[in-house]
C-alpha cells in the first residue's frame, strides 16, 4: 500500500480517506478496501505502507517503507516501525536510511528517525550511524544526534552530532569530535570538524589536536587555532599559534602558518617560525624555513638567530642550516656570532660549529676579513 506526500499537502489518497470516513459514503468504502487501513481512536493504522513524496514536476523527494503506520489525524504525524528510506535528488537516489522505528512530521517536511540509524550515501559509500537523525528532505540535510560515527576509506569519525548536507556531500561534526585517517595513521581530535568528502578535506575550524602514529606509537603531535588536512596529499595546511612536537628527533616547531606534510615528515613556514631543542637547549628563529623531521634537518632563513640557552652563545645569519642529529649549524651572510665566557663578539661572511659548547668557526669571504672583538 503506498500513501504519497506531495509538496506540504497530505497524500491526496489519506485526506480523501479522512474526509470520506466523516460522510460515510461509496469513496470511502472504496479507499479503505484498497488500503486495508484500521481507524483506532482517531488514528489510521496501516500495515506493510510505502510513504512517498515528489517535486512539482513528479520527480522522486523522498520514500520511506515500513512494516507498519499510524497516522495521526490531530497532529498530522504518522508513526512508522522498522522503517527504511531512499533519499533523491534531482531525481537520483543519493542516500539509503534504515531505523528502528520513527515519525513523519508536516506531511512530510521533516521525518524522524530513532534507534540503530543507519544512513549510507550511495555516490562516496559514506556511512553513518547514530541513536537518532532528523531528516528534511527539502533541505537536503540529516541531522544525526546521540552517539554519532562515520565511516568511509578516506576517514572514521565520532562525535556528539553531526549535519550532513547532502548536495555539498558535507559533515559537520560538533562535540568531543575525533577522526582517524590511514596511511599514515593520523588521529584529529577537536570541538567542531567540517568533513567535505568530495573535495578530500578534513577542516578544523577550532584549535585542533593532531598526533601522528607509527606502530601504534606517537611521533608527532601538533595543535592549532585552524587546520585544513587534505586526505589525498597528506599535506595539513596550518594556521595560528601552531606548536608541533616531535618525538624523535625531540624538538618544538612553532609559529602562525605552516604546511605539514604528514607521510613525508616535513614542515614548511612561509612565515616567522622557531624550533626549540629542549634537551640541548637551542633555540633558532628566522623569517621562513623547512624542517625535514625524517633527515633531521631544519633549514632557515632571513633574520635568522640561533641561541644557546645553556650559555647565552647567539649567532645571526641569513641563513642558517642545522643538523639536528649532530647539532652541527652552517650559517651564512652577515654572520654575527656573540658569547659571554669569555665575552667574545665576531663578524664574517659563513660560521660553523655548535652553539651549545661555543665550538663555532667565524670565516670571512672572498675580499672580506672576519673582524673579532674582544670585550673586556
Amino acid at each position: 500500500m503506498v500513501l504519497i506526500f506531495k509538496r506540504t499537502i497530505l497524500s491526496i489518497l489519506i485526506f480523501t480517506f479522512l474526509s470520506a470516513c466523516q460522510s460515510e459514503n461509496k469513496t470511502a468504502k472504496k479507499i479503505q478496501k484498497d488500503t486495508a487501513a484500521t481507524e483506532i481512536e482517531g488514528s489510521l493504522v496501516f500495515n506493510n505502507v510505502t510513504l512517498n513524496q515528489a517535486d512539482e514536476k513528479g520527480s522522486p523527494v523522498w520514500q520511506v517503507k515500513a512494516k507498519k503506520a499510524t497516522y495521526i489525524k490531530d497532529k498530522k504525524i504518522a508513526n512508522i516501525e522498522q522503517p527504511t528510506g531512499d533519499l533523491f535528488q534531482d531525481g537520483k537516489l543519493v542516500l539509503r536510511v534504515s531505523a528502528d522505528n520513527g515519525e513523519v512530521h508536516e506531511d512530510g517536511e521533516k521525518i524522524l528517525l530513532k534507534g540503530q540509524i543507519v544512513a549510507t550515501d550511495t555516490r562516496n559509500g559514506a556511512v553513518l550511524k547514530g541513536d537518532e537523525l532528523e531528516w528534511f528532505p527539502k533541505q537536503d540535510l540529516l541531522w544525526v544526534r546521540n552517539n554519532l560515527k562515520g565511516n568511509h576509506p578516506q576517514l572514521q569519525v565520532t562525535g556528539n552530532e553531526g549535519k550532513y548536507f547532502t548536495r555539498q556531500e558535507q559533515i559537520e561534526l560538533q562535540g568531543n569530535v575525533v577522526a582517524i585517517a590511514k596511511d599514515p595513521d593520523l588521529q584529529m581530535k577537536t570541538e567542531h570538524f567540517i568533513w567535505q568528502i568530495k573535495e578530500n578535506k578534513a577542516i578544523g575550524d577550532k584549535r585542533l589536536q593532531m598526533e601522528r602514529y607509527k606502530d601504534k606509537i606517537v611521533t608527532d603531535r601538533v595543535e592549532s587555532d585552524l587546520s585544513e588536512y587534505n586526505l589525498k596529499t597528506k599535506i595539513a595546511t596550518l594556521k595560528k599559534n601552531i606548536q608541533l612536537t616531535s618525538i624523535e628527533p625531540p624538538v618544538l616547531i612553532a609559529g602562525n602558518a605552516a604546511l605539514w606534510d604528514v607521510k613525508n615528515q616535513t614542515v614548511l613556514s612561509t612565515q616567522p617560525v622557531k624550533i626549540i631543542h629542549q634537551k640541548e637547549q637551542l633555540v633558532i628563529t628566522g623569517n621562513e624555513g623547512r624542517v625535514d623531521l625524517a633527515k633531521r634537518v631544519a633549514n632557515l632563513t632571513g633574520g635568522v638567530q640561533g641561541i644557546g640557552t645553556r650559555n647565552q652563545s647567539q649567532l645571526y645569519a641569513t641563513q642558517m642550516r642545522w643538523d639536528i642529529s649532530t647539532q652541527n649549524i652552517d650559517a651564512s651572510g652577515n654572520v654575527i656570532y656573540k658569547q659571554l665566557n669569555p665575552p667574545l663578539n665576531v663578524t664574517g661572511a659563513t660560521a660553523r660549529g655548535k652553539l651549545q659548547d661555543q665550538s663555532v668557526v667565524v670565516n670571512s669571504g672572498s675580499g672580506s676579513r672576519v673582524v673579532t672583538e674582544i670585550i673586556p
